[in-house]
């Protein structure tokens, strides 16, 4: 057999397992943003279809929605968030995390730039939004008790997914639940700069703010990491090429193209997981602890229960 026949017959094999596109089905958190900029950069550089996937990515009708269509085999992977995860695992849900999209928090206690809370003791007697009741909640309690106030000292306002705006109208002091990577950006195109109080650094554990969840029971382990491996190539076209990677993102639809998606950008990319599949198992234990001592679980979980690295096994 000749050299060159090697190489054929080595180049056949190797392409084989793409030949055959298995399809999954991706939820997102939300609609398309530079949150999700591994995902379409994997799709537009051919990364999915390298690895044998067709990937059908869904935006949810309702934010609420992914986790549960995973849980209930409609669906092969969801974008979600790792505090959510804790307590949708504590309630029975069949649900582990599989991989991280952002790695840090984005989170944080929004006030006005020029507003009355300069510090975090000055939310005593203020208004304070939010949107998701349970872990918000926790995360409310804990920033108060670094400065000795309790959730008696302040009066909670759901204010539903309208952070902030219910912000800049003065219908609240602030607001936990905004995202520094748009709200913030959000505030400054309007006029009216705010100010983060950042969580990890007031006491809340560092978490990974954006995972990929399956069910445990149904998941296609081999699939999903084919489809994590794809999403780390597009992660590190993104770093290496942020600009590039820019305009291959916000080409794909043009209501990207804005100021706010533009400055997104800039402060998402180098908050993505270099190594989706990696799992910082110490981040989950404390957590879990966290929410323990908080009330909002009644036992601790295992780090197994709710989170694996497909990438180890």
């Amino acid at each position: 057999m000749t050299r060159m026949t090697h190489f054929a017959l080595a180049a056949a094999l190797f392409a084989t397992p793409a030949a055959a596109q298995d399809r999954m089905t991706l939820i997102l958190d939300w609609f398309i943003n530079p949150d999700h900029a591994p995902i379409i950069v994997a799709e537009e550089r051919g990364y999915f279809a390298d690895a044998g996937l067709e990937v059908d990515i869904v935006p949810p009708a309702d934010p609420a929605d992914p986790p549960k269509m995973v849980a209930a085999g409609r669906a092969d992977l969801a974008v979600s968030y790792q505090p959510q995860l804790h307590l949708q695992v504590a309630e029975g849900m069949p649900l582990v995390r599989v991989g991280t999209l952002v790695a840090t928090p984005l989170n944080c206690l929004l006030v006005l730039e020029d507003g009355p809370i300069e510090t975090l003791a000055d939310l005593k007697g203020k208004r304070v939004g939010f949107s998701v009741a349970g872990v918000e909640e926790a995360l409310l309690e804990a920033l108060l008790a670094q400065a000795d106030l309790t959730m008696d000292d302040i009066t909670l306002v759901n204010v539903n997914w309208s952070l902030s705006p219910a912000l800049m109208a003065g219908n609240v002091d602030a607001v936990l639940g905004a995202y520094r990577n748009f709200e913030l950006n959000q505030m400054d195109i309007e006029g009216v700069p705010g100010r983060c109080f950042y969580l990890e650094e007031h006491g809340i554990p560092a978490y990974d703010e954006l995972i990929y969840v399956a069910n445990p029971d149904t998941m296609d382990a081999d699939m999903i990491r084919r489809f994590l491996k794809a999403t780390e190539l597009a992660t590190h076209y993104i770093v290496n090429n942020p600009d590039a990677a820019w305009e291959i993102f916000s080409g794909t639809a043009r209501e990207l193209q804005d100021e706010l998606n533009t400055r997104a950008w800039a402060d998402t990319w180098p908050r993505l997981a270099l190594s989706p599949a990696g799992l910082d198992a110490g981040r989950y234990a404390a957590f879990e602890q966290f929410l323990f001592d908080g009330g909002l679980i009644d036992d601790m979980r295992p780090v197994s229960a709710m989170a694996v690295d497909l990438g180890a096994q």
